[in-house]
């Protein structure tokens, strides 16, 4: 189920409670340190109705799966039934090895619901953070990733990224005759709905930088050229973007979404082009005898990167967004392909190539601090949370054969510590991460 926007209201922080101060470390974590330790945090049911055990195991279950925190098993909790009007008792939280505690409320208002909750730094014994939202019951779910957030933000002092969608493209049938659909998720699996409907084959889709939008690909038949599609995907509305025959890889958003750019096979060569979305005006940005693909913006929109065998091999340039001033920047054994932009400009995520093994890599844009996150018999496709700390991309498996299998989801940190596979409903490949949802 989708939500609507501005559904969700926020208020003010809640007015800290009073509660004994320890001198202690503060509730922080240092990403940046090479051997950092989860936070170990505990998170109550939320007091005054069912739902609150449902909040409650969204927030668990962000904090625990993005690596940086350990949930506290609520079976061992001392203190039980905590709500957000009452200090804790900090002595049984430091027993059970918190030092984090995430408590709150819900109240019924008209037809909606008030949700209070704090976060409290058991190690200093005062609070952290407390807010208080108002939503329709029905948006529990997304409360949950808004309070996951807004922990994340305080521990880390970075912005979190729970509340966030993910397109990708649903893969099922026979591998050699796939139905294709593009389909939408929260970024945890929930909410899982199709955009497409199977009657074409869809593929490719890519987020807008304002949300509201997904482009994407698709072919009536395979013997017909791919059309484009700009999609709404709140009211699903749809609107073609134009024929493109011989387009390499679906075009990307420019960072303000008034532009896209886009590889397009003409008279025998493929060159990177720009579009404006809404007057369709087109430019071509490289004029190479080699293939120019991938595309991807920088996080200021001055700067492109793409993948290029001008060289003799798939490697990795950057361009003004104008196009010229071409550098190579990847210089490794091996191929690169799909490069993407990170959100926060400090890093350009890959596909490498080797032999027979895929890798998902990250390097700076310069080209220095190459390294690889994960590999396997065919990782790909790698998509930015929007705090750039996250990675998303797919994996397939060779089954017993040794042939290719399933393909999965799976989600890694940049320092390549934690991966998680993805739960999705069907076989899922290429994914999109979203940028926040608007409150």
């Amino acid at each position: 189920m989708m939500i609507p926007r501005r559904t969700v209201l926020l208020g003010a922080a809640l007015a800290p409670l009073a509660a004994p101060m320890a001198a202690r470390a503060q509730l922080t974590i240092d990403m940046t340190r090479p051997n950092f330790e989860p936070v170990p945090i505990a998170v109550v049911d939320f007091q005054g109705d069912a739902m609150g055990g449902q909040i409650a195991g969204v927030i668990r279950n962000d904090l625990q799966n993005s690596g940086l925190f350990r949930s506290i098993a609520p079976g061992s909790f001392i203190e039980q039934n905590l709500g957000a009007n009452s200090a804790p008792r900090f002595p049984d939280w430091r027993n059970v090895g918190a030092q984090g505690l995430v408590v709150g409320s819900i109240a019924s208002i008209g037809g909606n619901i008030k949700v209070d909750f704090r976060l409290w730094d058991v190690l200093k014994g005062d609070q952290a953070t407390g807010l208080s939202f108002t939503s329709q019951p029905n948006n529990w779910r997304r409360l949950g990733h808004i309070i996951a957030d807004a922990v994340y933000k305080r521990v880390t002092g970075e912005e979190g990224y729970f509340d966030t969608r993910v397109a990708y493209v649903s893969e099922t049938g026979p591998l050699n005759n796939r139905t294709k659909r593009i389909a939408i998720m929260d970024q945890d699996g929930a909410n899982n709905r199709y955009i497409t409907d199977g009657s074409t084959i869809a593929i490719t889709p890519r987020f807008s930088p304002t949300l509201q939008e997904i482009v994407y690909m698709a072919y009536g038949d395979r013997n017909t050229p791919p059309k484009v599609y700009l999609q709404n995907v709140d009211s699903n509305r749809r609107e073609l973007m134009g024929n493109f025959p011989g387009m390499s890889f679906a075009p990307r958003f420019s960072p303000d979404g008034t532009k896209v750019a886009m590889s397009l096979s003409q008279d025998g060569r493929t060159n990177l082009y720009e579009m404006d979305v809404r007057g369709r005006g087109m430019r071509r940005l490289t004029n190479s005898p080699a293939i120019d693909t991938s595309p991807s913006y920088s996080n200021d929109g001055t700067q492109i990167v793409f993948n290029s065998d001008r060289g003799g091999s798939q490697q990795l340039y950057v361009m003004g967004a104008g196009g010229g001033g071409d550098r190579r920047i990847s210089f490794g054994d091996g191929r690169y392909a799909t490069p993407v932009w990170s959100p926060r400009g400090d890093y350009i995520a890959f596909t490498k190539i080797m032999g027979g093994s895929f890798g998902i890599g990250v390097m700076r844009p310069d080209g220095s601090g190459e390294r690889l996150l994960s590999n396997g018999f065919l990782v790909e496709g790698p998509t930015w949370a929007p705090n750039g700390r996250v990675l998303m991309f797919f994996r397939q498996q060779p089954n017993s054969g040794g042939r290719a299998g399933s393909v999965t989801l799976h989600a890694i940190d940049i320092t390549g510590r934690f991966e998680r596979q993805v739960p999705t409903p069907t076989d899922a490949s290429d994914p999109a991460w979203s940028p926040l949802i608007p409150q």
